[in-house]
Order: structure tokens, then C-alpha cells, then sequence
């Protein structure tokens, strides 16, 4: 049990280290919970996507992508061109991720391209790579547009016509166009988008003559019909009609979902008992201890500090449920045979090569798909902040999104959306309370500034110089084992 422990310790050291800097960071700075909690759920919305983003490469052996800046770039030159076109809302906010995803790809693909002919040290090829693009995307920002490119707009352009300004307001055109979807638009779209989806399924097992259970299908589209239908009762809708969900009722709503998931589960198990097929037994105690930890939480949301806090946090629903939707790609593209292609590419090139696999194009597609989706994180990040920087706010988009999966206890091998999910909460919680600390401990926020930029450079030096060490290590390690393996050997062993 000892050993257990100290491996446990040893393999979550930094997670630890940060939760503890977290905690004391949020003591000194002195402030209540009431800010921090609101001020990390708007965090974590603004920039969940574009960390869950680096996931892909490091799955498939690429280590951390630093060339995830120019997804983000890719997307900055769409949101340009679409503010100029005067696109606005949600409708201009779909326009700007279409625009963005063609120059993604594009650009997703010379990267891998590249990094295919620099095989080991792809870590340090996206960090110049992101160098060298900042060069090309400010020329475009700077003499193309005006200059080869006629642009005649005084709100958007210098005083000479050639070039962009700085800031963009993006107050009038895609500024919460995601956040501000209202729940009730969601249901509706998904509803039929899953009908959309139903029929066709249907219409593809016909004409490959595959059987259809028609007894299933129908019950989940009359269930499907029964939850969009509950939506046109009066109180109902009024709350769907808000874009932003208390924090308060979305622990209510998950609580209340436990009970009935756990409640129809059991159903279900006694209609399969009774039926000829039979099914799996209902795991009683397991539901019980769902349904007692939903209990739990229920009641901790009557405790009045803890109710103050989930009274704070407003939710916005369409953004969360994108970061949602991430998660279940990335989970669900392990489980395809790309994804296992992915993962083995990853583990041992030489093994993937031998299997069959085509490790290059393994390579740019898993190159592509972070590039599209940084891109789209971008987006995501800049509707919510509501100004587009235009030649800083890429600048340090990957070095944070970096540091912020690092913190959550992934390495240059390994990466979870757990791991991502848990340093984001981390990495900026300590960003929003470092520098009210260093105002409260030394009369200076400034330090609480150089503290986290220290923080999130470092944590980048840790990760690489350790992944650098279990390369010279390792090697040398395994070569004693096999010394050893051959001392031992009995003479008259084969």
C-alpha cells in the first residue's frame, strides 16, 4: 500500500504541486470565491477548445504541437474577412469557422508535410514554424490588405488605407454569437438534426438490405419527440428560452438526470428479464451509489457559502456543450481504426510500419485535424473576449494552452481530456489569483504577473527537459536489463 501511495504521489507530482499553489494563492489573494468561480467558468469556456486541441498530435507521437498557432492565425484572417463583409451573429460566427477551416487545412497539411522530414524533433520545428508564419501573417495584416488588396473601411483600417488596425471591436458582428444561442434553438436543431439523421440511417440499411429494429428506432424517436414536445409546455420554455444556465440548476439537472438514468436502467433490465433474450443483471448497489452521491451533491447545494457561489456562475450553454462535443470526438476517434492507427504511429513508428500502416499521411491528418480545431478554439476564444488583437492574439495561444494540459498531469507521450479538463481549472486559477496575491504578499501585483509567466514557461521547460532525460535514460536502461537477462542465463540454458 506504501508503494502504491508513493507511485501515486510520484506519477500526479505536478497536479499536487498545483492544487496546493492554487489553494495558497487563493487564500493570500484574499478574495472570495464569489469572483474566482464565475471568473474560471468564463476561463475554462473561453479556452477549453483550443487545449483539447493538442490532444490528436500527442496521441500520435508528434509531442506537444507549438504549431497550433496557426490554426489560430487561420482563423484570425477569416474572422478579418468576415467582419469586413459585415457578417454578424450566429450565422457570421458559422460563416467565419467555414472560411477558417479550408486555410486550417491547408495549413494543417504543409505543417505535417514538414514535420514528416523532421521526425523527433517536431516540438522545436512548431516553435520556429510559429515564428516564421508570424512573419507571413504580418505581411498580410500589413501590406496586403490595403495594399495589394483594396480595403475601404475607416473602422477597420489605418489612417493610410494600407494595413489593419490593432484592436477590432467585435461588439457589432460575432461577439457572443456562440455564447448568446439560447437553449431552446439547440433543442429545436438537435431534434431535427437527429430526425435528419434517423432517416437517413434508415434509408442506408435499406438499400444495403441490413436488418432494422424497427421496435428500437421507434421508441428513441418517440422519446426524442416526447422531450421536444415537454419544450412547448409554458415554464419550460421560458427556461429554455435563456442562453445562460445557472450553475445552481445545472447541478439540479444533473442530479435529476442520475435518478432517472439509474431509474430507467432498471426498467429496462426487468423488460429484458422477462422477455426471451434475457440481458445483463441490474447492478443494484451501483445504482444506489449513483443515486446516493447525486443525493449528496443536492443537498451540499443547500449549504448558503456554496449556494452563493453556484447562484454566481452563469453558463453558456452552447459553448460548453461544443467543449463537450470535443471530448466525445476524442474519445470516439481512439475507438475508430484512425485513431488506433494514430495511437500506434505513436507508440512505435517502426511497428506501424510493419503493421501496414502509412505513418506520414497517420501523421498530417492527425496534424490537420489539431490545426482545424485550434482554429475553431480560436473563434471560440475571441466571441467571447469580443476584440480581435489583431497582431497579439495568437502571439501566446499555444505556449498557454501548453502549459495548461501540462499542469493537468499529460506529458509529451500522453494525453487525456481529463488531463486537459484538470489544467485548465488549474493552470488558470492560479492566472486569475497570482496577481491579486503578489498585491496582497508584497504590495506589487506585477509579481503575481512574473509569477505565472514564469509558471507556464516553466512547466514547458519541466515537461521537455523530462521527456529529453527519459530518452537518454531509458535507452540505457533497458540495454543493463538485457545485460543482466544474459548474465543470468544457465550455461546449459537452449
Amino acid at each position: 500500500m506504501n508503494k502504491k501511495l508513493k507511485d501515486i504521489l510520484f506519477q500526479n507530482k505536478v497536479v499536487i504541486l498545483f492544487i496546493l499553489l492554487c489553494v495558497g494563492a487563493t487564500i493570500a489573494s484574499k478574495q472570495p470565491l464569489t469572483f474566482v468561480i464565475p471568473e474560471l467558468f468564463t476561463r475554462i469556456a473561453r479556452n477549453s477548445f483550443i487545449v483539447l486541441s493538442l490532444i490528436i498530435p500527442v496521441i500520435a507521437g508528434m509531442g506537444l504541437n507549438f504549431g497550433i498557432v496557426i490554426g489560430a492565425m487561420s482563423a484570425q484572417i477569416a474572422l478579418f474577412l468576415t467582419t469586413y463583409w459585415g457578417l454578424t451573429g450566429f450565422g457570421g460566427f458559422l460563416a467565419t469557422a467555414a472560411l477558417a477551416t479550408p486555410f486550417s487545412v491547408l495549413f494543417g497539411y504543409l505543417v505535417g508535410k514538414l514535420f514528416n522530414h523532421m521526425k523527433g524533433s517536431e516540438m522545436i520545428g512548431g516553435l520556429v514554424l510559429g515564428y516564421f508564419a508570424e512573419g507571413i501573417y504580418q505581411f498580410i495584416f500589413l501590406f496586403l490588405f490595403g495594399g495589394i488588396i483594396p480595403m475601404v473601411n475607416t473602422k477597420l483600417m489605418i489612417p493610410t488605407g494600407v494595413g489593419v488596425k490593432n484592436t477590432i471591436d467585435l461588439k457589432d458582428t460575432v461577439k457572443y454569437a456562440l455564447d448568446n444561442v439560447p437553449m431552446l434553438t439547440i433543442l429545436e436543431v438537435g431534434f431535427y438534426l437527429f430526425l435528419i439523421g434517423t432517416v437517413c440511417s434508415l434509408a442506408f440499411k435499406v438499400a444495403k438490405k441490413q436488418e432494422i429494429n424497427w421496435k428500437k428506432t421507434g421508441s428513441t424517436v418517440a422519446a426524442a419527440v416526447v422531450v421536444y414536445g415537454i419544450s412547448f409546455i409554458g415554464p419550460v420554455e421560458r427556461f429554455l428560452s435563456a442562453d445562460r444556465l445557472l450553475l445552481l440548476s445545472a447541478v439540479e439537472l444533473c442530479c435529476l438526470l442520475t435518478v432517472i438514468v439509474q431509474a430507467a436502467q432498471f426498467v429496462k433490465a426487468k423488460l429484458a428479464a422477462k422477455s426471451e433474450e434475457g440481458g445483463e443483471p441490474f447492478n443494484t448497489k451501483k445504482a444506489l451509489g449513483y443515486i446516493a452521491a447525486a443525493a449528496v451533491v443536492y443537498g451540499l447545494t443547500y449549504i448558503p457559502a456554496l449556494y452563493k457561489v453556484l447562484i454566481m456562475v452563469k453558463l453558456p450553454v452552447m459553448t460548453y456543450l461544443c467543449i463537450a462535443a470535443l471530448c466525445v470526438f476524442n474519445n470516439v476517434l481512439l475507438k475508430t481504426r484512425l485513431g488506433q492507427n494514430m495511437r500506434t504511429v505513436g507508440q512505435s513508428r517502426a511497428v506501424a510500419n510493419a503493421s501496414g500502416i502509412n505513418v506520414d499521411r497517420t501523421r498530417i491528418i492527425a496534424m490537420i485535424f489539431s490545426t482545424v480545431l485550434a482554429s475553431w478554439g480560436q473563434l471560440i476564444f475571441l466571441q467571447n473576449v469580443g476584440t480581435l488583437s489583431t497582431y497579439g492574439a495568437h502571439t501566446q495561444v499555444g505556449q498557454f494552452a501548453i502549459a495548461a494540459l501540462l499542469v493537468g498531469g499529460a506529458s509529451v507521450q500522453k494525453a487525456t481530456n481529463k488531463q486537459a479538463l484538470l489544467g485548465i481549472v488549474l493552470f488558470h486559477t492560479l492566472f486569475i489569483v497570482s496577481p491579486l496575491a503578489g498585491k496582497e504578499l508584497f504590495g506589487d501585483p506585477v509579481i503575481g504577473e512574473y509569477f505565472r509567466v514564469f509558471v507556464s514557461y516553466g512547466v514547458i521547460a519541466m515537461a521537455l527537459a523530462m521527456h529529453a532525460w527519459k530518452k537518454a535514460v531509458k535507452p540505457a536502461e533497458e540495454s543493463e536489463e538485457q545485460e543482466e537477462n544474459k548474465e543470468g542465463v544457465h550455461p546449459m540454458a537452449g
